[in-house]
């Protein structure tokens, strides 16, 4: 990986580069016209070697991986694990993922849910938490409509989750910029155009007011490129 922004650099380590985690960052990948999902709703390889090298790093760094019931449904997301390097970097086991979802219509027999090594958490409504299998660790937040702040707060302050990693999907992403609580977007750009014919969802959709990004650091890898932007 080469570094072009702030200082040019080469031959950065990932890990290096993105180890001064915020808060909460928003980790994702689109092709250069935009789409960040395929025709079937998944964009696993759309960046290459290059983009799941940081897709890897950025969970190594996390303490907890955030993830969209939509994203689960597809049933091609499995537990969290870790290269062997980047678990002795880390120093210890895989973030948990989180599964935030209102209507719980997920399947419990999938190995995310039954194989991970570090058990996968449930964020629902207090309505709907008595319908999480028994053995599943739930945060409830919000009587009837998800609270994402009281969410995270309660990732924070219970669970110790300091460090949060969002992979989406948009409409996640969405909804924790929407709610003022995301600290930086990791976007990673991939040289493709999907158009119109393979081309899915888009980045973000239904921000009610613009959002001003300020960038802190561009890399290239093998044609993608890695923006870092700090939201303001």
């Amino acid at each position: 990986m080469r570094r072009l922004l702030p200082e040019p650099a080469t031959g950065v380590d990932p890990y290096e580069a993105y180890a001064d985690a915020p808060g909460l960052r928003i980790g994702m990948v689109m092709s250069a016209d935009g789409s960040v999902t395929d025709a079937e709703g998944w964009t696993d390889g759309l960046g290459g070697d290059a983009d799941f090298r940081v897709f890897r790093t950025l969970r190594a760094l996390a303490d907890a991986i955030l993830v969209g019931a939509a994203t689960v449904r597809t049933g091609r997301l499995g537990p969290a694990r870790l290269r062997s390097d980047l678990r002795e970097r880390r120093g210890g086991p895989p973030a948990p993922i989180v599964v935030v979802s209102r209507g719980l219509d997920l399947d419990w027999t999938l190995p995310i849910f039954t194989e991970a090594e570090s058990p996968t958490i449930v964020v629902t409504t207090e309505a709907a938490a008595p319908a999480v299998p028994s053995g599943i660790r739930t945060v409830a937040a919000g009587h009837d409509e998800l609270d994402l702040s009281a969410a995270v707060r309660e990732l924070r302050e219970t669970l110790g989750f300091e460090r949060l990693l969002c992979e989406g999907g948009p409409a996640l992403a969405t909804s924790l910029i929407r709610a003022g609580l995301v600290d930086e977007l990791c976007l990673n750009m991939a040289p493709a155009l999907l158009g119109t014919t393979l081309g899915g969802t888009r980045l973000l959709g239904g921000l009610p007011v613009p959002v001003d990004l300020g960038l802190t650091a561009l890399y290239e890898d093998e044609g993608v490129l890695f923006l870092r932007y700090a939201l303001k």
